[in-house]
């Protein structure tokens, strides 16, 4: 266990017992500690105990409605599972790597990975822009960064003709269209939102999914965004 508490578990509305189906009783141990040991390490703030079910973990676990069977997903910063753990649990047809570059929470997922029992979770403790040595078919994230700069971040991380899925608000629609020659640049073919969890969640979770081209058309925008950084970097020597 993360902690001694008891997991206390906030009571779980109908629709996610059967949505979750035989994973309700899994994810029940994660809500225990998010409840718990989540609140006390500051993961999650304590006033959103009695949301956990509705504004986190259904709001998250809706997305896998547009991940398919058996695929891969890197799920970056983490923090305390949103969505990354979620989908792990709720799909453990998935291989999901949680990419988390704070000691302290990452740490923590790994207890709690390892306290559930999950052999398709994986704990990685780096900055998402750091790691060059996965990739997967998505990438997810939640309240990481604006579409482009995440974007940015992941596009290493998407192997050819993979996507970004990202969780966002209301804003969606404007972001998307105030930084779509950027993800054009980055590699993105294709964006497209999508309200799920439908019947669900209220209000339904809003995602945007980034759709990446061929591995030239990656290897491209990678080259791209490489010489931008140092185009940055070098501006920022001369001002220094």
């Amino acid at each position: 266990m993360v902690n001694d508490e008891p997991a206390e578990v906030p009571e779980a509305p109908e629709a996610a017992r059967s949505y979750l189906g035989e994973q309700f009783e899994l994810m029940s141990q994660y809500v225990g500690h998010l409840a718990t040991s989540a609140i006390s390490h500051g993961l999650i703030g304590p006033r959103e105990r009695d949301t956990l079910w509705t504004r986190h973990v259904l709001n998250c676990a809706v997305l896998g409605e547009l991940i398919e069977p058996g695929e891969s997903v890197i799920d970056v910063g983490s923090g305390a599972g949103l969505p990354g753990l979620v989908l792990g649990i709720s799909r453990p047809d998935l291989d999901v790597t949680l990419v988390e570059p704070l000691l302290r929470r990452s740490t923590w997922l790994s207890t709690v990975v390892a306290d559930l029992g999950l052999t398709n979770v994986t704990v990685r403790r780096d900055r998402a822009e750091a790691v060059h040595d996965l990739q997967a078919q998505v990438v997810t994230s939640r309240a990481v960064a604006r579409l482009d700069r995440l974007t940015g971040w992941c596009a290493p991380l998407v192997a050819a003709h993979g996507r970004v899925i990202a969780i966002k608000g209301a804003t969606a629609y404007e972001e998307v269209a105030e930084t779509r020659d950027s993800l054009t640049a980055l590699g993105v073919v294709d964006t497209r939102i999508t309200q799920c969890g439908v019947a669900v969640v209220d209000p339904p979770t809003t995602a945007v999914e980034l759709v990446f081209g061929d591995e030239a058309t990656i290897a491209t925008a990678a080259k791209r965004g490489s010489g931008r950084k140092k185009q940055r970097s070098k501006n920022r020597r001369r001002q220094a």
